[in-house]
Parts: structure tokens; C-alpha cells; sequence
């Protein structure tokens, strides 16, 4: 099993934005994404560090309803 990568806010960003998410706002240092889907609103949370940590990367995953090797084809 691969191990989880260290990814930054903005390399998450670029994941986010091929997903179909939209920023619609920045407060402090996290950004917020949105999709529309026939489920209802999804909204992500993203700080916008250097470095995220691996539980906060992994629930972000989660909440996108993205694999781990779906996350690596779209980096």
C-alpha cells in the first residue's frame, strides 16, 4: 500500500478544481471549496499550508470521496 504524499494547500487546490469544486471564499488561511451535485452541497475546507498534515489530507479525501490512487493520477 503507498503511503499517503505530502501535499501542500495548493497542490490540493489544483486536485480540488479538476473534481469540479469552485473556491468561493478564502478566511484566514483556509480556503473553501463547493460542488453541486444531485447528493446536495459539498464543501471542503483546505488550509492553505505548505505542508498539510496526514490526517487532514486524508480527510479531505474522505469528504471528497477521492482514492488514494485517483489523488496520484491527478496530481
Amino acid at each position: 500500500m503507498t503511503k499517503l504524499p505530502i501535499l501542500s494547500g495548493k497542490k490540493v487546490t489544483k486536485v480540488l478544481l479538476k473534481l469540479n469544486y469552485r473556491h468561493v471564499r478564502t478566511r484566514g488561511s483556509h480556503m473553501i471549496f463547493v460542488r453541486q451535485s444531485s447528493d446536495g452541497k459539498k464543501t471542503i475546507p483546505v488550509p492553505n499550508h505548505k505542508e498539510l498534515a496526514k490526517g487532514t489530507l486524508k480527510a479531505i479525501m474522505e469528504q471528497a470521496s477521492l482514492k488514494l490512487e485517483d489523488l496520484l493520477n491527478l496530481l
